[in-house]
């Protein structure tokens, strides 16, 4: 019988440098992270919105041992054409660990239960095994697309800019669910957080007092077909009210801004934003919450010996 509380399986990678990046995104979305690189939640996550998450499976049968799962799935209506898949991640021990021509077995053996048409070359479906701990499970799969990737292929782009892998997983950790939200990045440089946003069907926009980056940052929006306002216009000029605000304060090589400067963006958001993700280079702890905000999570990006601080705060 299929359960009748949906829930997911979700298998993560990262780089070294991004778990703690990684973990801040999943206690975002899940509101809890693992050690590992596999999750289970009732929570559904379009796989494509992290640039972490690997795969999701929306489990329909759980099993203590294989046998039992292959007798589980039996007869079960595969709706389209259909092939099987065993996924294999990275923390299974080597008890845990199955070859290649066991996972074929598997998938051939599962296959075989199943009422429907298998397509092995393009399927419309495909459902995939996977062994946690101590049980089999089987369910509906679905592959992430890496969407960030093909938006570090915009027109402008400026070496103090965030990744775009990073700018994902901001975006996330700033508007987990995204019904009913507005949202601003009043510092917004040359759009990243803005394209990955809209790429989400996030309700953004964008401002900066900078007149050389609102150009290009409208020049990129406009590249992969998305529309969203860029203002020429200070932080502390903004009067509308949003629930979120995205800032990545202002820095360059060689300095950062006066502390004071800081303080004075800070407490406008604090007028503006029920909610505010701060991305420092610095340590400015002390700033945020002179500017009335509690810092309710955090984590550390890092790209070799840089990094950045990301900072969430309500």
């Amino acid at each position: 019988m299929v359960d009748q509380k949906q829930k997911f399986i979700y298998t993560f990678s990262c780089h070294e440098d991004e778990i703690s990046l990684c973990q801040l995104e999943m206690r975002s979305l899940f509101g809890f992270h693992t050690g590992t690189n596999i999750l289970e939640s009732s929570v559904q996550i379009n796989p494509s919105r992290s640039p972490f998450i690997k795969e999701r499976i929306d489990i329909i049968y759980k099993a203590d041992c294989l046998d039992e799962l292959v007798q589980k799935v039996s007869g079960y209506q595969a709706e389209k054409t259909f092939k099987v898949i065993v996924i294999e991640h990275s923390q299974a021990t080597d008890l845990q660990k199955i070859g290649f021509e066991q996972r074929r077995k598997i998938e051939r053996e599962i296959g075989l239960q199943l009422s429907g048409q298998v397509d092995l070359q393009n399927p419309d479906q495909l459902f995939a095994v996977i062994k946690v701990k101590d049980h089999w499970v089987f369910g509906r799969y679905t592959k992430s697309e890496s969407i960030w990737l093909f938006h570090q292929k915009k027109p402008n782009n400026y070496s103090t800019a965030l990744s775009t892998r990073v700018a994902r997983a901001v975006v996330n950790i700033a508007v987990p669910t995204i019904a009913d939200k507005k949202v601003i990045d009043p510092c917004c440089g040359a759009g990243t957080v803005i394209i990955e946003a809209l790429s989400m069907g996030i309700d953004i926009v964008g401002s900066d007092l900078n007149p050389l980056v609102t150009r290009p940052a409208r020049e990129n929006i406009a590249h992969f077909g998305y529309k969203a306002k860029v203002l020429l216009r200070d932080i502390r000029d903004v009067t509308e009210r949003y629930n979120v605000a995205i800032i990545d304060m202002p820095y360059n090589l060689c300095s950062v801004l006066e502390p004071e400067t800081q303080l004075e963006m800070l407490k406008s958001a604090r007028g503006f934003a029920g909610k505010v993700v701060v991305i420092t280079t610095e340590t400015i702890d002390a700033l945020i919450e002179r500017a009335g905000f509690t810092i309710t999570d955090r984590c550390v990006a890092k790209k070799g010996s840089f990094s950045r601080q990301i900072l969430v705060c309500c």
